[in-house]
């Protein structure tokens, strides 16, 4: 008679108490001297590795399962789009080892090295916030989106003010400079063009703080998805202008005409 071979257990996809618990004493001992922390965290890695990292992994996953339906070119591996816990204190002032929250993003395929329009979420002690859109767009990407926005304003707009997002989510504040960009219209037949109020932005989308409760629920990730499927309109059309561009200087990088593809013909 086989013995029954045991199965691995699989975190749900969502936190426990126990996670929460763990963030708030490192927020704590991330006040005290950086080596203590550090020795802090070391002796308690199995309970990060237990109560955050690998629940978080779970609800990844759930996440990018759904992403295949409405944001294909946003899935990839649980382990690619989660957030290592530790900061990069080499160039700051503020030398606290240790972020105070966990955190995953899911970048646009071809622009994983870059910054582009995605998905993102983060759960600290007192909130959970999820957001969609171009948070720290490069200088290419930024000129991309508002060569993008004189012509598509009215279409964006329409995406941000749409009903079903307005309900749940708010518009980033958007960084905006106090005037347009140099290169860029102010006026269009005599009026301030209509879409001044988008190039004068530096970054674009939408927010949404939850409770921090709300990841403790088995249903969470759900409504990560929930938020996500909503925003996946206004992530793509943002994402439009910066992977043409990419693809364009693929192009004059290989020699090829504009619009010509590569490879070879059937």
């Amino acid at each position: 008679m086989k013995r029954a071979v045991k199965k691995p257990d699989v975190p749900a996809a969502h936190l426990r108490k126990e996670g929460l618990t763990f963030l708030r004493s490192l927020i704590r001992v991330n006040k005290t001297d950086p080596v203590e922390a550090r020795e802090w965290f070391n002796a308690n890695k199995p309970t990060y590795e237990a109560e955050l990292k690998q629940p978080m992994l779970a609800i990844i996953r759930e996440v990018t399962e759904a992403m295949v339906e409405f944001a294909p070119e946003h899935v990839r591996p649980a382990e690619k789009s989660f957030f290592r816990i530790y900061r990069d204190t080499r160039f700051s002032n503020d030398k606290k080892p240790y972020k105070e929250h966990v955190a995953a993003w899911w970048s646009h395929t071809g622009l994983e090295k870059t910054s582009g329009a995605g998905f993102y979420f983060h759960i600290a002690p007192k909130e959970v916030t999820v957001a969609a859109g171009a948070y720290m767009p490069e200088k290419e990407q930024l000129a991309a989106i508002r060569h993008w926005m004189l012509e598509h304003h009215a279409e964006f707009k329409g995406l941000l003010e749409a009903p079903a997002v307005r309900a749940v989510f708010r518009e980033f504040e958007g960084s905006a400079l106090t005037r347009a960009p140099k290169g860029f219209p102010t006026e269009l037949d005599g009026k301030p063009h209509p879409a001044l109020d988008l190039i004068r932005c530096r970054q674009w989308g939408l927010a949404a703080t939850l409770p921090t409760e709300a990841a403790l629920q088995p249903d969470f990730a759900g409504e990560l998805v929930r938020h996500f499927r909503l925003a996946a309109p206004l992530v793509a059309a943002l994402n439009s202008p910066i992977v043409a561009s990419v693809r364009e200087t693929q192009s004059s990088f290989l020699g090829l005409p504009k619009g010509k593809k590569t490879g070879k013909t059937r």
